[in-house]
Order: C-alpha cells, then structure tokens, then sequence
C-alpha cells in the first residue's frame, strides 16, 4: 500500500515545507544543489518535519547515486555492502537514518571512508547530535537543524491532500483542526487524514478526526512553537520557583509521551538553574530518572512529581553555568597563556596542598596574563556561602 505520506512526497527542495533558514534564494542547501556539491552533514530535529524528505530532494537534483539505511534495522553487512558499491563506482552517498543509534562497529568501517571521501554521509537524527552522535562522525559533518513545522506549514501541506485524494471531503476547517493538532509533524498530519479518509467513507471532519486521534486535544498559542514552549514554560516555571506551573507543564509533558525530552530538561535544569544551592538535587534528579524507566507510564509519574516539587521548591543558583560560560567565552576570544612553569607534569616546584596545614598553599595556578580574572561569583545561599567563607577563612 503506497501511503499518503509517500505520494506527497517532494522531489525538490523548493516544494519542501518549512525550513526557509536553509532551502531559497541564497540558501544554503539550495546553493548545494545551484554548485553540485555535497559534504557530509546532519540534519536533526524533530520527527516528521521533513530530514528524510529533503535528503532524498538532494539526491533528486543532484543526480547522485546513494543509499538509505538505517542504523537500527540494517546490519554491519549491509554497511559493507555500500562501501563495496562505493569502491566499485568511485564514490556514493549513505542516507543514515536514525544515525544516533549507530553502533561503534559501523562508525569503525565507515570513519576512513568519510575521511578519504570514497563516502559522503548524510546522518538523520531526532536527537540532538552534540549530546547522542559519537564525536569522530560527529567533528567529520557539517550539523543543519531543522525547525518545527508551523501550523501554516502543515495547513499548506494538508491542501495538498484535495489534489491527490480527489473524492476526499475535508473542509478548511477541518484543516487548520489537524494542523493544530499535529504540532508541528506533517507525517503525522497526513496519516491521520489518511486513516480518517479509509474509516469514514472519505469524509475527514473535525468529530471524525477526534475519535481516532491518539493526541491529547491541548493547544499552545499560535504564536508558540508546540512542544519546545512547553518545554522552555517548564523550566521556566522551575526556575521561577512556581510549584504548581511547574507541575502543570510536568502534566503536558508526560501526556505528550515524550519521556526523553523531560529527562534532559530536568538535568539540565538541575544544574544550570539550582546548582550550587543545593548540589544534592542532581543525583536526585537521575535517581528519579531511572526509577521512572524501571516502573514505566503511568506509575513514572510518581518519582518525577517527587522531584520536580522539589526543584521548584529549591533555593536557585546560577553561578555555576555563569562561571563556565564566561571562561569558555576568554577561550574562544584566544584568551589562554602558557601553563605556568610550577604545575606542568614533570615539574619540581609544585607545592603538594594537602603538605600544608589546611590543605592550602599560595601558588598562582592561572596563566600569567589572566592572573587574576574571576569568573565564579557566589550566589546567596547557605551552602555556596559556606563554601566561599570557608574558602576565604583558610587563605587568611
């Protein structure tokens, strides 16, 4: 059965939908295809926003041979079978879908052939490539995230729908309904449609569509972007200190299903907004996790509840993220200096801290043209204030 999604399908980029950042006049992908050049690159974002769509566009108009796998479902074997066809033809492009999940074996044959150029990869991942893509395929490809699909964009795909399934009887209505409920996935979108099409004598209306639908019927404002405002209005809620818009925005993301994106959330908000006023909620927080992954929905709302009021609950520190970002920025800006002298490895003059009484030494540890740039500055809470006054109490 040749799905709806397939017919829609486009064959060059600029029928694609979305991604204006990267597909128009003086674009980057469509000069790629203006120069008939290709690098290896990844395209991340999430799902049903068109990565496989647009790399199959590529292929389309730059006439090049390829193949899609991907790094679940295909073997080690099937990668090897490429790098063959490769050899054989003087080159190819390899489509990898889900390319987070490539296990260490097919990166092992394939990083040499990237790097000599017999290969050109383009990876397609839901997940963000800086935190799940292996850092050797990763530093070889050039990342283009996609964004989330409008409710325009999704509306215009959907009309779409009236030229191909002609008898098919769905208002404009009804249209602009399953675009709001799609947030933001096209695939989603036109297999609803489809399902709606075949289940009810091709009558596709907002009352049909709500007995089949699977998605909770919670909107966001048009203006917001969908799932990604929910997940920035919960952490925001946290570090405002708002127990219970913490725990309604909590509520949204588990009935959305999307387990990962509140794990991460929460890490990150664990040490970047809390932080050092209270250093004990990040384990807590991956303690909660993975009692989460062991009991499963809906019993995982328990532990994540737990903890979520708590950090809402918690004193808030950013001194930390301030602190490290700020010393990122003098190593980006080349500020850096030589290691001075005394605390390279092979060096006699070291003074060992815990020779000396309270384990503290004078000795300058920074470069000499950053001697004395501060970058930690404590907040005001009870433990960070004990750790500066006991920090300060030594040196005197």
């Amino acid at each position: 059965m040749d799905l709806l999604q397939n017919k829609l399908r486009p064959e060059k980029l600029k029928d694609v939908l979305g991604q204006e950042h990267l597909i128009g006049n003086n674009k980057i992908l469509s000069n790629l295809v203006k120069e008939k050049k290709l690098f290896n690159i990844i395209l991340y974002g999430k799902s049903g926003i068109g990565k496989t769509t647009i790399a199959l566009c590529l292929m389309n108009e730059l006439n090049m041979r390829y193949r899609l796998l991907n790094a679940t479902i295909n073997s080690k074997k099937d990668f090897e079978v490429v790098i063959e066809e490769a050899k054989m033809y003087g080159g190819i492009i390899l489509i990898v879908d889900e390319i987070h999940r490539m296990n260490k074996d097919k990166q092992d044959i394939l990083l040499s052939y990237l790097e000599s150029g017999l290969i050109t990869l383009i990876g397609l991942t839901n997940s963000n490539p800086y935190h799940s893509i292996n850092q050797a395929i990763r530093s070889r490809c050039q990342l283009l995230e996609l964004h989330s699909l409008t409710e325009k964009d999704i509306e215009k795909g959907l009309k779409k729908v009236l030229n191909v399934l002609k008898d098919i009887k769905m208002d404009n209505k009804t249209i602009k309904y399953i675009a709001r409920l799609s947030d933001g996935d096209i695939r989603y979108a036109y297999n609803l449609v489809e399902f709606a099409y075949y289940g009810f004598n091709k009558e596709v209306t907002i009352e049909n569509i709500n007995q089949i639908n699977s998605k909770p019927s919670f909107f966001t404002d048009k203006n917001e972007d969908g799932h990604y405002d929910m997940l920035s209005a919960f952490q925001k809620s946290i570090r405002g200190s708002d127990v219970d818009a913490s725990l309604h925005y909590l509520a949204r993301l588990i009935v959305s299903g999307d387990y990962d994106s509140i794990y991460r959330r929460m890490i990150v908000i664990a040490y970047e907004d809390i932080g050092l006023a209270n250093p004990g909620i990040g384990p807590k927080v991956i303690s909660a996790i993975e009692a989460s992954e062991r009991v499963g929905y809906p019993e995982l709302v328990k532990p994540l509840s737990v903890v979520v009021i708590e950090m809402a609950l918690s004193p808030k520190s950013n001194s930390a993220d301030s602190a490290i970002n700020a010393a990122i920025k003098d190593i980006e800006e080349g500020n850096i200096g030589r290691i001075p002298e005394h605390i390279r490895t092979t060096s006699p003059n070291y003074k060992y801290p815990h020779n000396y009484p309270n384990y503290w030494v004078k000795q300058e540890y920074m470069p000499d043209n950053l001697i004395g740039r501060k970058y930690y500055s404590p907040r005001k809470n009870k433990y960070e204030t004990q750790l500066y006054d006991f920090n300060k109490k030594i040196k005197e």
